[in-house]
């Protein structure tokens, strides 16, 4: 179910596999006042094509598996990132809403 809700943006040479979030989410980030940082950080599940040289000076081209601590940590260090990824999670709810009311009406 989860993986249905995903979909990938690409950052640079880096694609993010971002995940809509869920009525109940959305929901709880509507009464919330939650911060773009909460939804950069919550709703990105997988990265590819990342390896250390994009992390840290003097890395190898070794590829970097995925944890959120990490993501968190790059996705700091990279504003340029922040518009693009936001988007993508919002348009996919915003995407899952049209659906949803045209199932409604049909």
């Amino acid at each position: 179910m989860r993986r249905a809700r995903q979909s990938s943006v690409t950052v640079g040479s880096i694609t993010l596999t971002v995940r809509r979030p869920t009525d109940l989410e959305m929901l709880d980030m509507r009464g919330a006042k939650l911060l773009q940082s909460d939804i950069l950080k919550k709703f990105v599940d997988d990265w590819s094509g990342v390896t250390e040289l994009d992390l840290i000076p003097g890395g190898t081209p070794t590829p970097v598996p995925f944890s959120k601590e990490l993501f968190a940590e790059w996705v700091a260090d990279h504003p340029e990132s922040w518009t693009a990824i936001s988007t993508a999670v919002v348009d996919g709810y915003k995407k899952h809403e049209e659906e949803l009311a045209l199932s409604i009406k049909n």
